[in-house]
């Protein structure tokens, strides 16, 4: 009896893991990442370059607060009232990601900046605009960055060993970023720590 119930937890656990793992490919396969072309890669490092994005942005006093300003830009509270689709990757500079892709964001005096990437079939003229006076729209120009992946969840001292990490190995290389680095997810809160991915980038010449 006592054996069939261990059977029937291990079961249940298995049948859980299935789920939980289903849902992380799901969202990976369903939702749209920013493009780039790979340009060399070298000690774990990937130097990218990524073409002009539009962004809508924020400036909060906390990642949450400026999440769900942009969550309810993408729901809907826009100039054309329509639903905007969300993509990868989140990036943040200075403390780690509270909530789910697409995200930018970097700590600044006022609080954290963050920005929503809009699908590439949207134009910079005809994106919709924000109804809230504290959301705007940006274009991100054309920039290459040198990013180091890593899997797990991404806590504040994982994100600056990895930062340290990453600065280094250019340093090694003799090549000099042009900004501060920061943190790219490409997850959900319900994806599987081993399933996670994330990066740390820093824009370079």
């Amino acid at each position: 009896m006592k054996r069939r119930i261990l059977y029937a937890g291990f079961g249940f656990l298995a049948g859980v893991l299935g789920l939980w793992t289903a849902w992380g490919l799901y969202v990976d396969y369903t939702t749209e990442r920013v493009q780039y072309d790979r340009v060399a890669h070298f000690d774990g490092i990937e130097l990218r370059r990524y073409p002009a994005t539009i962004a809508v942005s924020t400036t909060a006093s906390s990642g949450d607060e400026a999440f769900r300003r942009l969550f309810r830009y993408i729901s809907g509270n826009n100039t054309l009232g329509e639903k905007v689709s969300m993509t990868t990757p989140v990036a943040m500079e200075g403390e780690t990601i509270p909530m789910t892709a697409p995200v930018t964001s970097s700590q600044v005096p006022e609080g954290v900046t963050m920005s929503f990437y809009l699908p590439a079939d949207y134009d910079y003229e005809d994106a919709p605009e924000p109804l809230d006076d504290l959301v705007s729209l940006e274009l991100v120009g054309p920039r290459n960055l040198a990013v180091l992946s890593f899997s797990g969840w991404a806590s504040s001292g994982t994100v600056d060993a990895k930062e340290d990490e990453l600065l280094r190995t250019l340093e090694t290389h003799g090549i000099e970023p042009t900004g501060e680095p920061f943190f790219m997810g490409y997850d959900d809160p319900w994806t599987p720590p081993f399933m996670r991915e994330n990066e740390v980038a820093v824009a370079i010449s």
